[in-house]
């Protein structure tokens, strides 16, 4: 039972029970809790630890009827008796509290779970400044009973939400479900963020010999001798399969197709020998973006090359962790790296290769020592030349782009 519930139906019988009733009660409701009962408790009714702690004894000391029976001769603590809650002996206490938190409180003043950017320890200093006698422990109490939590940011705003957006996401959804009907390949793109290759510091912790953390370089300047590594992934949404090449370069559109080619030739043809058409679902920016002449140019080579119809759909600005690719495989790959440094090129790959999941994700990772020249321009005539159809639906997204 969540301390919303418990809260409500403890304020519903308190007025019936006596000092020892509302102990047991209380305690059994811990018990039954398990793990964390008694702060939940101590949260929901106000009830103090020790106290719920006693009542615990008593029930686990005998059975409740014989231990009702022994002490019904006992003296009961009349209503009210007990030690006074610090909010009655010192008035002012929650006021000052909330004159503290009210300058820093960030988000809306209206929500139920309100948060300070100020520690407990340092409240406490300044409401002692203020004249109260108060632990950090009690205005942690406080605060709960206030309705306060501590929370971190929470990402779910999204800048310059597309109109249309929704109605992407399902035009998608739909012409994948048609080409898995079909038994067509349909993949997901996107490059992950560049790593700098080297004795670095990487996010997350890994298990070591208590006291013997890995130690790696204090400064994260680029060792230009080792340079970076950009992975660009294919994640084939029904078999549940990936590819990465590692790039030493720049992301691309050449190195984005080039990936794509790649993946066909180690991995897609030979799990699709009658395909006909290939669907691609990718970002609307980067080096694959809807917008990108050489990445719709390449694309034609690469269909020219397979004789595969090549059908491109691309989620709305915006919208990138929505793609497959981001938390079927990527999320995935940043977790089986966690806590170590990438040394090396090798590394990185053999990092990524053997990243498997619980559901069978298997991946297939090489290096691309190529050298991708950046600002290649594609004039009209050239665009012009690509045998690109767009679909009748937001055609800059959705199009098909034929072999010639």
């Amino acid at each position: 039972m969540d301390e919303d519930k418990i809260k409500c139906f403890f304020n519903i019988v308190k007025p019936y029970l006596n000092e020892k009733d509302r102990r047991l009660v209380v305690a059994g409701a811990a018990i039954a809790e398990g793990r964390g009962g008694i702060s939940k408790l101590n949260r929901a009714t106000g009830m103090a630890r020790e106290v719920i702690r006693n009542g615990i004894l008593e029930i686990d000391t005998d059975d409740i009827k014989a231990i009702d029976a022994e002490k019904s001769s006992e003296r009961v603590r009349r209503e009210g008796g007990g030690r006074k809650r610090v909010t009655e002996i010192d008035p002012t206490l929650q006021e000052d509290l909330k004159s503290l938190i009210d300058p820093v409180t960030r988000g809306d003043p209206e929500s139920s779970l309100l948060w300070t950017s100020k520690s407990l320890r340092t409240l406490a200093d300044d409401l002692k400044k203020k004249g109260h006698d108060v632990s950090y422990v009690t205005v942690r109490t406080l605060l709960q009973e206030m309705g306060f939590s501590l929370q971190a940011d929470f990402k779910s705003i999204e800048p310059g939400q597309h109109a249309d957006r929704n109605e992407q996401f399902e035009y998608i959804y739909k012409n994948v479900q048609e080409m898995q009907a079909r038994n067509q390949p349909i993949i997901s793109v996107d490059t992950k963020k560049k790593e700098l290759i080297g004795n670095y510091k990487n996010s997350g912790c890994e298990w070591n010999p208590k006291g013997q953390p890995t130690k790696v370089d204090t400064h994260d300047f680029e060792n230009k001798e080792l340079g970076h590594a950009i992975p660009f992934g294919v994640y084939d949404i029904t078999e549940n399969k990936g590819w990465v090449s590692v790039g030493i370069t720049k992301d691309t559109s050449q190195f984005a197709v080039a990936t794509i080619r790649n993946w066909w030739i180690e991995m897609g043809k030979e799990v699709y020998p009658e395909a006909q058409e290939l669907m691609i679902t990718a970002d609307s920016g980067g080096s694959n973006g809807y917008r990108r002449r050489l990445w719709k140019t390449e694309l034609q080579n690469f269909s020219n090359e397979t004789g595969l119809i090549v059908h491109v759909l691309h989620f709305p600005p915006n919208t990138s962790k929505w793609n497959k690719i981001e938390h079927r495989m990527f999320s995935y790959i940043s977790k089986n790296w966690r806590g170590r440094p990438l040394v090396s090129l090798e590394v990185v790959i053999s990092l990524i290769a053997n990243t498997t999941t619980h559901k069978g994700l298997k991946i297939k990772c090489a290096a691309d020592t190529t050298i991708y020249e950046t600002g290649i321009k594609v004039s009209d005539e050239e665009l012009a030349d690509v045998n690109l159809v767009p679909d009748s639906y937001h055609g800059e997204w959705n199009y098909r782009i034929l072999p010639e």
